[in-house]
């Protein structure tokens, strides 16, 4: 990904820096209060919501591609058998994602969303040894070490896997290895993996639940308006993340992204007032030791390849 337009140092560059900036941080700023929007749906089953989700996003990623032309780039890629199954696969593990954290939500499990969050990227260093083959650094060792120290300690501690933490981290780490190795763009991926789901989705609203199809089934308009929003919610921080990741580096970007789940985790505690005793915030700790060696050992090496 391009760090910016221009010659670096440049007037051109610095504010395309800037952009890029401001975009990334409203991204993940809107995916760090998403558990605060899917509040506003408490009381809908979170397989509805879901099922709500993928129609809804299909209206609206469908309009922004369809207002920038880029129908026909879509219409390309479906001819491409390859491209299909890899984004069809990506599109059941974005689906169980979201099914996951949406009853997370409701569940008030919102600390256990933020640590899978905060785990994610940890997941997606031990992917890459695993499938890539790639060497850790000591940095990245050490840090998946002392994450996989803090899971442990939690499930000992308090009697139990956080599965849901897991389940979050493990299956967006896969999503976003399966969408690193499909060249396709962030939008047109998505609108993709919604559309091969939303016969699912619609066969599920129409034959299982068509309840939801009736207004008395929601507590009144406007969370009826929120399900329609889901749409929204969902297209609007993605297109910002696309315009973001063409001005910054990826370490910029993956410093950045910890302000979702820490706005999750902010949210649990002072909003909601999820528990957090000691043990589980020396997880906590643990795991932002890890992150904290594996973002100052990309930013290392990052310099010296910008110094090289």
């Amino acid at each position: 990904m391009a760090t910016a337009n221009g010659a670096a140092g440049t007037p051109g560059a610095s504010d395309e820096t800037r952009l890029g900036v401001i975009l990334a941080l409203a991204a993940y700023g809107m995916w760090g209060v998403l558990p605060a929007y899917f509040k506003l749906l408490d009381g809908v089953a979170p397989d509805v919501v879901v099922a709500h989700r993928i129609l809804w996003s299909t209206v609206f990623v469908g309009g922004y591609l369809a207002l920038q032309g880029r129908i026909p780039e879509i219409i390309g890629i479906l001819k491409t058998p390859r491209l299909v199954g890899l984004l069809f696969a990506s599109a059941v593990l974005i689906a169980a994602n979201w099914l996951i954290f949406v009853w997370a939500i409701g569940q008030a499990k919102v600390l256990d969303v933020s640590l899978g969050y905060f785990i994610n990227p940890l997941v997606s260093i031990l992917l890459g040894l695993v499938i890539l083959r790639e060497k850790l650094t000591p940095a990245q060792a050490l840090a998946v070490g002392l994450a996989s120290l803090a899971v442990l300690l939690k499930t000992v501690l308090f009697g139990g896997l956080p599965w849901v933490a897991i389940a979050l981290a493990v299956s967006f780490a896969l999503y976003g290895y399966i969408r690193k190795i499909t060249p396709v763009g962030a939008a047109a991926g998505l609108f993709i993996e919604i559309i091969l789901l939303m016969p699912f989705a619609l066969a599920y609203v129409l034959l299982v639940t068509p309840e939801s199809l009736d207004p008395d089934y929601f507590a009144g308009t406007g969370q009826i308006l929120a399900l329609v929003g889901t749409g929204i919610i969902t297209a609007v921080p993605l297109i910002l993340f696309s315009g973001a990741a063409r001005r910054l580096s990826m370490v910029l970007i993956g410093l950045i992204q910890y302000i979702a789940p820490s706005l999750q985790f902010l949210q649990a505690v002072f909003l909601w007032g999820e528990p957090l005793q000691m043990a589980q915030l020396g997880t906590f700790a643990m795991i932002w030791l890890a992150l904290a060696l594996v973002s100052l050992d990309s930013l290392r090496r990052w310099r010296q390849s910008r110094a090289g």
